[in-house]
């Protein structure tokens, strides 16, 4: 009993503090947003909104064209056989592990106005990706896609194959089976998959800065506006504060959501 208890104090202790060291930060940031009185006046300002609609419409951009072209790849990796499917899937997890200024770099020198693609699509058609609202689209679907396709593809690993088979015996063809047997059983983890995935783009940075760059209106997000914050912008470090509580509540507002509609499935079902 001694031992048990013991075990079960240091558990609570340990516990207690690693949930602190993760509340105490976003306590601090929320105190000192508090108390600087200029916080929600500085988030009202030009640079602040602009910063913030730009995350918003790019991030969710980025979703779209992930789910579009992330869910395919996703059922293919979990359900195909074909050559180079290893190259693949270890190609869409290499973003995932590599720090995101080598794929800011990686998408210049394929991309930029010297790059691979991006020097004959410009001679051709004299359009240019670099430094532009494109770049930074391209830079989020590049870092946070992968979080997407890892989350939808393990929900396809987890799909009863048996309800599938029955479906096709009863004559319904692949496309019905998809979108009446498959899809309700993986729309959690596509879900999940979500949220992270808009997630990851939102909070983008090093890819960001290198190959967009950091253009106030253009390419400026949120992220971005806090390191020009704290570099001697106009707005300094209060105004770094209110565009971390800023991006800090949005990221809330959505886990929020998050959970509210996960629960409510789960009770349905």
């Amino acid at each position: 009993m001694r031992t048990d208890r013991t075990a079960l104090v240091t558990l609570l202790v340990l516990s207690a503090a690693f949930a602190a060291f993760f509340v105490l930060p976003f306590a601090g940031l929320a105190k000192r947003a508090i108390e600087d009185g200029k916080t929600w006046e500085l988030a009202r300002s030009g640079t602040a909104q602009a910063a913030l609609w730009l995350s918003v419409w790019t991030s969710t951009v980025t979703l779209v064209l992930t789910i579009v072209f992330g869910t395919p790849v996703a059922y293919l990796l979990s359900r195909a056989r074909f050559p180079g499917k290893a190259i693949v899937d270890a190609a869409i997890d290499l973003p995932i592990v590599l720090p995101p200024t080598v794929a800011g770099v990686a998408l210049l020198t394929a991309f930029g106005r010297r790059g691979l693609v991006g020097e004959p699509i410009e001679a051709w058609t004299g359009q240019t990706f670099a430094f532009t609202t494109m770049a930074v689209i391209m830079a989020q679907v590049l870092v946070a896609a992968p979080f997407y396709v890892r989350a939808a593809r393990s929900g396809f690993d987890s799909v009863d194959r048996r309800a599938e088979a029955v479906a096709y015996t009863l004559g319904a063809s692949k496309t019905r089976t998809f979108f009446r047997i498959v899809l309700p059983q993986v729309r959690p983890a596509i879900m999940a998959g979500t949220v992270l995935c808009w997630a990851r783009a939102m909070g983008e940075l090093g890819a960001t800065l290198i190959f967009a760059g950091n253009l106030e209106g253009t390419t400026q997000t949120m992220p971005l506006a806090i390191i020009s914050a704290f570099e001697g912008s106009s707005l300094g470090l209060a105004g770094a504060i209110a565009l971390s509580v800023m991006l800090l509540a949005v990221a809330l507002g959505v886990l929020v959501v998050f959970r509210l509609v996960s629960n409510r499935e789960t009770w349905q079902a």
